[in-house]
């Protein structure tokens, strides 16, 4: 699952929203705003790729999201995970060490955390 930036800024939009007309997106697009035939054409091939579906009211159509932002953030970590990262669990963890600053108490706490979850 992958998305150009336009795409995942609609997505996002849809995310946030549930369902929405077009129009709707446009005004929650941040500057510079795309034309309104580009918003809707990639809409139209978001519903044509499987990512919505829509309702018929009158001429007009109110898209949905069919996949969700957890399916999709879980396929994007997936990726990253296997593709940039060789599947290796310690380059997982040193990025988020130094990348993110995640210091050792935060670490400790996080494995005490999944350690209940058990």
């Amino acid at each position: 699952m992958t998305l150009n930036s336009l795409e995942e800024e609609i997505m996002s939009i849809f995310w946030k929203l549930g369902k929405a007309f077009p129009k709707e997106i446009i005004s929650y697009m941040e500057d510079p705003i795309p034309p309104y035939n580009t918003v809707l054409s990639t809409i139209r091939k978001l519903e044509k790729d499987g990512w919505l579906a829509y309702q018929i009211f009158g001429k007009s159509h109110q898209y949905y999201p069919l996949i969700q932002k957890d399916d999709f953030n879980k396929s994007v970590f997936s990726k990253m995970y296997h593709q940039f990262m060789g599947s290796n669990k310690n380059s997982l963890l040193s990025y988020f060490m130094q990348e993110e600053k995640m210091d050792i108490e935060e670490l400790e706490a996080l494995v005490k955390s999944l350690k209940s979850e058990k």
